[in-house]
């Protein structure tokens, strides 16, 4: 994202693979950006909560990085979270996803818990301002515990227009709350796996960062309902909607079974867990064979 232009569409979290000695997985984070690049994804996202950020090191979050941006060269923009407790660890991080070849940052709130609009508007302001990418938000109280209100998102934005994007994980009601009371100062996408996505789209989003699994039919709806084909996205929503409430009933079922949908897609062979998490059961692999059966192989 240069300049004003505004990010739009459907950017999946790439997954962390690892292998059965428990390092990161080079071909599955190949085949995943591959897939992103021939099935219609407008961008792609790396380090997020999907990717498990908090069970890697910060060599190995470079690693993946690093990889992404090779293997992606250039073809899609390239989003990268910063997780990092510090503003200066913060700052670093996103300066070094730009040098790569990141084209916006989401920075995640702080280890603080507690904690209101003040010290998040105090700290986020402080990393945008001495970072020269378009910087974003994630938003996400349920799964973070912590979060912005409308009022702290508009007065970051006044204060600090580096900031132009927020990623919420949430309802689509308090998404469309935020939307409204925003009143146009951010550009907002949500994530929660697609979760309600065409009314995300009707209550203002400008796209979705779900994860790797369903994203091909995410991006398929996303351009139906752009073209004004609503009653063909709906369509082939609710053809895909059990999958992504099927992995989406929390982030362990989404790192164990998301994971092993998109891995059964991809063509990636067994899943090597990194714990803690989920330990798969007979039936949650049965149901995510079947719902890789009926989405179909991703190329």
């Amino acid at each position: 994202m240069n300049g004003n232009q505004t990010p739009r569409g459907i950017y999946p979290m790439l997954y962390a693979f690892f292998t059965s000695q428990g390092k990161l997985d080079r071909e599955a984070t190949r085949k995943q950006v591959q897939a992103y690049v021939r099935n219609g994804a407008h961008g792609m996202a790396v380090l997020g909560l999907g990717t498990e950020v908090n069970k890697l090191a910060d060599a190995e979050r470079r690693q993946l990085v690093e990889w992404v941006a090779e293997d992606l060269d250039g073809r899609l923009p390239l989003v990268v979270t910063v997780n990092a407790p510090s503003v200066d660890a913060q700052v670093e991080f996103a300066r070094y996803a730009g040098s790569v070849g990141a084209s916006w940052v989401i920075l995640q709130p702080p280890p603080e818990r507690n904690v209101g609009d003040d010290f998040l508007v105090r700290f986020f302001g402080a990393v945008a301002d001495r970072v020269e990418l378009p910087v974003a938000v994630q938003n996400a109280p349920e799964y973070l515990g912590v979060g912005l209100t409308p009022e702290g998102v508009n007065t970051l934005a006044r204060n600090h227009p580096n900031f132009r994007i927020l990623k919420g994980e949430g309802p689509v009601i308090s998404i469309r709350r935020f939307i409204e009371q925003t009143e146009g100062r951010v550009t907002v996408f949500n994530g929660r796996g697609g979760l309600e996505l065409i009314d995300n789209l009707r209550a203002g989003c400008a796209g979705m960062i779900p994860a790797t699994d369903t994203f091909d039919r995410q991006a398929r709806i996303f351009e139906l309902f752009a073209a004004g084909r609503e009653r063909e996205a709906e369509q082939v929503y609710g053809e895909t909607l059990p999958a992504i409430v099927f992995v989406m009933q929390s982030l362990d079922t989404l790192h164990c079974y998301g994971k092993r949908l998109a891995a059964a897609r991809l063509g990636i062979g067994e899943v090597h867990d990194r714990q803690p998490g989920l330990i798969p059961e007979k039936f949650g692999l049965a149901c995510t064979r079947r719902f890789a059966e009926a989405l179909g192989p991703l190329t």
